[in-house]
């Protein structure tokens, strides 16, 4: 039985058209066919470098505006995508259109109020007033009318980095709920001058990243 296990490794059909007669089988099972060469033959288009060029240089000039969501530079980038799309030859494949629809919500910052922030045990007292747009910037990614944090403590947490597999964790022993975190954008190996480190050294991993 160890032979015919052997032999249906190789191919389904060799093990049941041997089956009838498995005392004639010979020792080593016959080695698969080789496999067909490859066709060069097969028309297939070309990749053309002066084409992908002539649109990156298009696509990146100051005409396109930078080609943001909702800007008159996304229109151009659809307009001229769509038109070159046409002339290779390409059939649309969303019912009819190259295009898809899909929601964005923009979120924009107005009437923001200068970011106070109050000193406290031996700064008691002590404020600093940052100006918005000057000397902070605020965002959010929720989707509501307006945001206010008021009498939020504020933690601080080194590069707020959690990295089980590097056993780092600035969180650790740290009460954050209903707090303010403050982090440093880079990681823990930023300002070194080699790659040596748990995050790589001078090379910036993901864990160095804002978000």
């Amino acid at each position: 039985m160890k032979r015919l296990t052997r032999i249906a490794l190789f191919t389904a059909p060799v093990l049941l058209a041997g089956c009838g007669n498995y005392a004639a089988a010979p020792e080593t099972a016959a080695a698969p066919p080789a496999a067909a060469p490859l066709k060069t033959d097969v028309m297939s288009p070309a990749f053309d470098i002066t084409l992908m060029q002539d649109a990156t240089r298009t696509l990146s000039s100051d005409e396109f505006e930078g080609r943001a969501p909702g800007s008159p530079g996304e229109t151009k980038t659809i307009a001229f995508m769509e038109g070159a799309f046409t002339k290779l030859g390409v059939q649309p494949g969303n019912n009819g259109s190259f295009l898809q629809k899909v929601p964005l919500v923009e979120i924009e910052a107005q009437n923001m109020s200068p970011l106070t922030i109050a000193g406290t045990g031996a700064n008691t007292g002590k404020t600093v007033s940052l100006t918005p747009g000057t000397d902070y910037v605020g965002t959010t990614y929720r989707e509501v009318d307006a945001i206010d944090i008021a009498n939020s403590e504020m933690v601080f947490v080194g590069y707020g980095i959690n990295a089980p597999e590097k056993g780092w964790n600035d969180y650790a022993g740290v009460d954050v709920r209903g707090k303010t975190v403050v982090i440093l954008i880079n990681d823990a190996d930023f300002g070194t001058e080699s790659l040596d480190g748990p995050f790589g050294g001078k090379a910036m991993t993901y864990y160095g990243r804002w978000t």
